[in-house]
This record gives structure tokens, C-alpha cells and sequence, in this order.
């Protein structure tokens, strides 16, 4: 039994959400599972990806419209909110708010409404807009609005609403992705039912996949509520998301121009000479089947989502026919002049199937297949040891279906292997599963935190994970604040207070040295579930951090890269990795010392670690699939000796026991 009906397209970013089921009796007994978390909100059967429908109602923090609900940020109930079906219309992710002054007219002052606000996909044309539905009951039932949409502007990659309550112009504010056109657009109403639009923000910073669920809201600047500032916050598929500091009139987000100075922002583009670009047509090509046209596509084809990070205006896309045609395409001969072979690929993962691939006397030597993404990513192969010798390239297409199809675009020769690397950009988090966040639109009274949650997976691989009868889990939540120091703006993550309560079995350790190529084994917990700080000098210690998780040919590995001056995770050892290609890897993100040291604060719940670096200046978010037996913890340094000033380990309760 599934958690919800759904239709499912990964170029989207989205699952679209038919139904929900109850789950609130079926706790009992459940959450014991292989790589289930004890203490991070995931539910009991079934699917769950990005948060959507989060306020606060009568004691308790709804999210998904309230299918968790909590009081704490920490334990959690399950609900069944039910929305109207309509046949042909999916619905897809978006926000709440509670209408306290019944500005809609859908409820009363006495019994204010609450009010979803939503995209919604027409499978038959694949058009995105926006919708509303009220509900009287608590977020039990949900009523469409009759004149539903509310929102339309004719367009397939349009969605992810977050809409709030801007007292200063009395009117409520919608954030919406222009997904394919990588932009913001915001809205104005006074009823939530007619909207006016006000302006539209980007394309800025990263721009290499499409935008999506976006995010705009005040923060006090260190802490001074005299002094306010807005973050504008966008996800950027299939991996991670940005942010910006800037200021919002009522009608427009404008960047600050100390945080302009800041921001840095580079596309990735691998040198060399480029052998084939399709920006003159496929002339020399031989063509066979009916998955590709007789000249190149100039982006995404009908009822294809968006296409991002392309070269020039021409790509290969055999998206023909629905992804119903098969066939393939064969290049002239051109001769291998450097080491390495770098292209852009993007389509299905079905190695065999769809491929690019590397003929020489007939046979194929090379091949890759894409990543179930619509955007584009640099690969290579290494050819060195076919240096001067006559080659082809074949781009086969034999699957007809879900993602049945294969994107490719400038091949180039060069003396390096292309690196499918981040661009730089103001992440908001480093690691590769922190996608979709969201902040809850309104607190308790008194609590004038922003507290915000993502769903911890990746499109790359989130239906490849090897967990059942569960897919997906949601971070931490996590309070915000924003410092500002020498003329840098720094947005800062820390888990929320609130966890401390499920701290147990406390364990410490101080002043370990670790010389190089010695790892220290350290005071371990039981179980994988536990909250780990530390404060590290390196020294003149090359690297220098942990060995988490470690059991037989098993580990989890944090560290501190003096040379680079970069927060390091690499989990290519961390346990089950083999279900996807795009799953292992390593991942960095900038850090420097403080004083000498960095402080560490570590979260591992049995599927996950939240790594928060120097007070939360710096995240990283990443999945692991470790055997349970492998809980032991060492200090290592290369390079040069380092210190581990201190340690101390809380096992963290099961909230679900």
C-alpha cells in the first residue's frame, strides 16, 4: 500500500499527490525497519518527497497539509488531510497559510480557514497552475476553489507557490518558480482568489537546472530586529538550492549590494576543442529509427520538461513520440587527438539501452548512459590509449518508455577529464541530498524563529534507495538566523533547540592526538542514531576529521581539508552504495578555521548525516546506507599530527517509541 497515488516525472521535480491515506494506526509496531531513522520525520509506508502545506494551527506544526503534525519539531503524529480528486489534473507541491482575517471569504473570523495553495499539472498537455482549496475542519478536508485555477499563464514549468502575509501593504505575497526560465515571479493578493503580478527576480547565481520550490522571508541582521533583511530562496533540480539577502517593498525582491559583491557565480566549462556541437545540423551523421529527427533540437520537445545547461542553441534529444521512438545515430569519422573525450549527457539511465557510446574498428570501447535528468551533465572518457586512431560516436536510443530517451550535446577533445562539479554558487547546503526546503508561514505565538525542512533524498536516485517499506525522509528542521561581518552576509543552520530532549548515554573524550595514518578509535555509541560535536585543531595537519559508522569495509568519512580550506564528506565506503552510479561520491564545501579549529556538529540517524561546520556557517546533507553493526567512530589526520580538543556523543531516542 502505497502513501499516495501518484503520477511521477522526474523532469517535473515533483510528485503529484492524489490522495493520502491514514496512517495514524498503523504506527505500532512499524519504524524497526533496516535503515530507518529514529528521530528524522519519514512515514511509515510509502513515498514522501518535498515539504509542502506547513503552518501553524491550534498547538500543533502541520506539514504536507498535515500529514505529520508536531508540537515540538521533533516527535510527530500522522494525519489523513483529503483533497478532491479531478480527473486529468494532478496535484503538485505548494504552501498554506491560515487566513485568520478571512481576507478569502471562505470561512469566518470565528473559524478562520485554512487555506492550500497549489500547483496543479493537466496531464493531457502537461500546463502548470496555480490553484487554491480552503478547509474548515482543521485540515481534514480540503474544498477546491470553484474558480479554479486562480493563476495561469499558459505554461509547462510553472510551479511550487509559497505564499505569506506582508502586513506592511496588507496583501499576501506568492513566490512561484518559472522553473524553465530559471526565475521567481511574485504575486499579489488581498483575497488569495485575485491575483495581481508584481515582479519577477533571476535568472541569478546557479542557473544549471530548473528552479523550483522557492521561499521569501525577513530575518533580523545578528540578531537586531531593527535591522531586517530578506532571504530569497530557490531550489535548482536535481541536487541543491541558493539563497539570496537582499530587500522586499511589497512589490520586488532587490539583492543587497554587500551581498552582490559576495555571491560568486561560474559555469563549469572543460577546456579543449570541440569536435561536435550540432549548431550546423547533424551533416555526416547516419540516422536510423524514428527517436531522432533529420536536424537537432533546440532545447526541450513537446510534453518534455525543461532542459537545462545545454551549450549553444542545438542538442541530440530523441524525446520523439512521447519517448515511444527508438533508434540511433552514428557520426563521421574523426580522429582522437588528446586523452580525454568530455560531452554533455542527460536522458535515461538503461546502460545498453541508452547510450552514448565510443566506436573504434567497429566495436564499441566506451559508454555511458545518462542519469534519469533532463539537465545536462559533463562526463568524459579517458582515450589515451587511442590516440591518432579513427573514431565514431553512436548515440543509441532502444527504450521505449519512462525516460526512453537520451540527450547529448559538444563533444570536445582535451588533455583533462571533464569534472561533473556544482556550480559555484551561494548554496544553501553542500551536501547531495537537501532539496525542496521550505519554512513553516507562521509560528507559534512568542516563537519568532524561521525554522525550515527538507526532503533528504535526491533525484538522481530517490526510487533507487534501499529502504522499505518507506522512500524519502525529511531533515532536521532547522532555526535560521543571518550574520553579517566584514562586509559578508553569512545565513546560518542550526538543528533545532528542541532536540536536545532526546539526548541519553552521554560519552566524552579530550586532547586526542592522532598522527598520521594512525586513526584513533574514539567512544562509540550502540546504535546509529546520535548527535556528535567536536572542536579539531588541525595543525599542520594536511586533513584532518572522522571515520563514522565503521565496521567491516565500512566507513563514513568527514574531514577538514587544510589545503583547500573545504568541509569534505565522502561516503563511496559508507555501506550500500551499488544501487545507483550517481549515488557514491565525494563532497565539499567551503570552510575555513576559526582560531585555529573547527567546530563540528554531527547528526547520523541509521540513513542520514547532517553535518553542521563553525556554528552552521557551513551544512552538508547526505544519505548513507551502513550495516547497523557498524557503529564505531576513529579521529585520523594525514599529513601532520592534529588534536581533537574535545568530544562529546549523545545517543538521541527513538521519537517513534
Amino acid at each position: 500500500m502505497a502513501t499516495y497515488k501518484l503520477r511521477y516525472n522526474l523532469t517535473w521535480g515533483v510528485v503529484l499527490f492524489l490522495g493520502y491515506h491514514c496512517w495514524a494506526q498503523e504506527v505500532k509496531g512499524t519504524f524497526t525497519e533496516k535503515y530507518r531513522p529514529q528521530y528524522h520525520f519519514s512515514l511509515p509506508k510509502g513515498w514522501i518527497n518535498d515539504p509542502t502545506g506547513m503552518i501553524y494551527y491550534k498547538d500543533w506544526y502541520y506539514l504536507n497539509y498535515g500529514t505529520g503534525k508536531t508540537k515540538d519539531f521533533v516527535h510527530w503524529e500522522f494525519g489523513m488531510p483529503k483533497f478532491q480528486k479531478q480527473e486529468g489534473i494532478g496535484m503538485m507541491s505548494g504552501s498554506a497559510v491560515v487566513d485568520y482575517n478571512n481576507t478569502s471569504g471562505f470561512g469566518t473570523k470565528s473559524n478562520p480557514p485554512i487555506v492550500a495553495i497549489y500547483s496543479e499539472l493537466r496531464h493531457s498537455d502537461i500546463m502548470q497552475f496555480q490553484s487554491v482549496a480552503y478547509s474548515l475542519d482543521g485540515g481534514n478536508t480540503f474544498t477546491a476553489y470553484d474558480k479554479n485555477p486562480v493563476i495561469d499563464i499558459n505554461n509547462t514549468e510553472f510551479r511550487d507557490p509559497q505564499v505569506f502575509w506582508h502586513e506592511p501593504t496588507k496583501k499576501w505575497i506568492m513566490a512561484v518558480a518559472l522553473a524553465e526560465a530559471t526565475k521567481v515571479r511574485l504575486y499579489g493578493s488581498t483575497d488569495l482568489k485575485e491575483w495581481t503580478f508584481l515582479s519577477d527576480f533571476g535568472p541569478y547565481g546557479a542557473r544549471g537546472g530548473v528552479w523550483e520550490c522557492p521561499d521569501l522571508f525577513p530575518l533580523a541582521v545578528n540578531g537586531d530586529p531593527r535591522h531586517i533583511k530578506w532571504v530569497m530562496q530557490v531550489g535548482v533540480q536535481p541536487v541543491n538550492g541558493q539563497y539570496f539577502v537582499g530587500d522586499f517593498d511589497g512589490t520586488s525582491f532587490t539583492i543587497d549590494p554587500a551581498y552582490e559583491k559576495q555571491v560568486a557565480y561560474k559555469k563549469y566549462m572543460p577546456s579543449g576543442i570541440v569536435v561536435f556541437d550540432f549548431e550546423n545540423g547533424l551533416s555526416g551523421w547516419e540516422i536510423d529509427g524514428d527517436a531522432f529527427a533529420s536536424s537537432p533540437a533546440q532545447g526541450h520537445l513537446e510534453n518534455q520538461g525543461a532542459i537545462l545547461n545545454k551549450e549553444g542553441n542545438s542538442i541530440i534529444n530523441t524525446f520523439h513520440n512521447r519517448d515511444a521512438g527508438t533508434g540511433r545515430a552514428l557520426s563521421p569519422e574523426f580522429t582522437i587527438s588528446d586523452a580525454f573525450l568530455n560531452f554533455l549527457i542527460g536522458g535515461g539511465n538503461r546502460p545498453g539501452k541508452e547510450s552514448i557510446n565510443l566506436i573504434i574498428n567497429g566495436k564499441t570501447v566506451r559508454s555511458s548512459t545518462g542519469k534519469n535528468t533532463e539537465t545536462l551533465t559533463w562526463t568524459g572518457w579517458d582515450v589515451n590509449e587511442f590516440k591518432d586512431k579513427k573514431a565514431r560516436i553512436e548515440i543509441v536510443d532502444n527504450f521505449a518508455g519512462d525516460f526512453g530517451h537520451i540527450l547529448a550535446d559538444h563533444f570536445m577533445l582535451g588533455g583533462s577529464l571533464a569534472e561533473n562539479q556544482l556550480e559555484v554558487a551561494p548554496w544553501i547546503d553542500y551536501g547531495p541530498d537537501f532539496y525542496a526546503v521550505r519554512s513553516w508561514s507562521n509560528m507559534k505565538p512568542g516563537d519568532d524563529r524561521r525554522v525550515w525542512i527538507a526532503w533528504m533524498s535526491n533525484w538522481l536516485y530517490a526510487h533507487e534507495v534501499p529502504t522499505t517499506p518507506f522512500k524519502g525522509i525529511q531533515s532536521l528542521p532547522r532555526s535560521l538566523a543571518l550574520d553579517y561581518k566584514d562586509g559578508r552576509y553569512t545565513l546560518l543552520q542550526q538543528p533545532v533547540q528542541e532536540l536536545t530532549a532526546l539526548r541519553e548515554k552521554h560519552k566524552q573524550a579530550k586532547g586526542v592526538k592522532a598522527a598520521p595514518g594512525k586513526a584513533v578509535p574514539l567512544p562509540s555509541p550502540s546504535r546509529n542514531n546520535y548527535e556528535l560535536q567536536a572542536t579539531i585543531e588541525p595543525g599542520g595537519s594536511a586533513k584532518a576529521g572522522f571515520n563514522l559508522c565503521v565496521g567491516k569495509s565500512q566507513k563514513a568519512v568527514v574531514y577538514f581539508d587544510a589545503k583547500t580550506n573545504e568541509l569534505v564528506f565522502d561516503r563511496t565506503q559508507s555501506g550500500a552504495t551499488g544501487f545507483s552510479t550517481s549515488f557514491p561520491g565525494v563532497y565539499r564545501a567551503p570552510l575555513v578555521a576559526k582560531g585555529k579549529q573547527i567546530s563540528l556538529q554531527i547528526f547520523v540517524d541509521a540513513c542520514s548525516v547532517e553535518i553542521f561546520a563553525n556554528g552552521g556557517a557551513t551544512t552538508l546533507s547526505a544519505l548513507i546506507f551502513p550495516d547497523a553493526e557498524g557503529t564505531g567512530i576513529e579521529f585520523f589526520s594525514e599529513g601532520g599530527s592534529a588534536v581533537l580538543s574535545s568530544l562529546d556523543l549523545w545517543e538521541l531516542r527513538s521519537v517513534w517509541k
